[in-house]
């Protein structure tokens, strides 16, 4: 792990937005730990966030990218805090844009907002989390409907490393639908290794205890 992933996962204990317990997830699982980026909620937090997809985004794809999409409707801050911090971080000035939950049809009209797709544009699905895919399912169809762009990746803050709708995880099941790279900040993996009895402000979140109901979840749901 390089440091700005080990700060991305202290950044997310102490967002409130990483949490360990007792959750069910909206595919019904139990689960013993849980991400709700709807936690993230101060400007200050959205710059650090943005700054850490721009690491991510700068150390996976280079410079093979010319816009950021971000789903409604978590997908959306996402997108322009990336955006914000390529710019401002890295002299990257990429162009982000976002969809409606439904089309307008009046004023500019449209299902996308904020940059308009050309043709031949490389287009980063940016995304929290990711369970079995059906916002890129969902998204893909929009992108390509609105111009003939290349799909350059997706990338998503945490890898939870379970399987999608088959026994692959739902990276790998869009790696393998769209042939095009899909890549987490972190993984499950990595915040077991960083978080299992290192104190994060004063409290140790994941121990031994948490950490066996983790193993155990993924004996039942892990993806191969």
């Amino acid at each position: 792990m390089q440091d700005y992933q080990r700060d991305f996962i202290e950044f997310m204990v102490s967002a409130g937005v990483l949490t360990f317990g007792d959750f069910v997830t909206k595919s019904g699982r139990r689960t013993p730990f849980f991400i709700n980026t709807g936690n993230y909620r101060t400007g200050d937090q959205a710059r650090r966030l943005g700054g850490f997809y721009a690491q991510a985004l700068t150390a996976t794809f280079g410079q093979e990218y010319d816009v950021l999409f971000g789903p409604a409707y978590k997908g959306i801050p996402l997108a322009v805090a990336a955006a914000i911090a390529l710019a401002a971080e890295h002299s990257r000035d990429v162009g982000y844009c976002f969809n409606r939950k439904e089309q307008k049809d009046h004023g500019e009209g449209g299902a996308l907002i904020g940059h308009k797709l050309r043709d031949g544009e490389r287009v980063v699905i940016i995304e929290d989390v990711i369970t079995a895919g059906t916002s890129v399912r969902e998204t893909v169809p929009l992108l390509q409907a609105a111009a003939k762009v290349h799909l350059a990746g997706l990338i998503v803050g945490v890898d939870r490393m379970e399987r999608g709708t088959g026994s692959h995880s739902a990276l790998q099941e869009v790696r393998a639908t769209y042939g095009m790279p899909a890549v987490a900040i972190v993984t499950l993996d990595d915040v077991v290794e960083h978080l299992h009895n290192r104190p994060v402000n004063g409290r140790v979140v994941l121990d031994d205890a948490i950490k066996a109901r983790i193993d155990a979840y993924r004996a039942e749901y892990g993806a191969l």
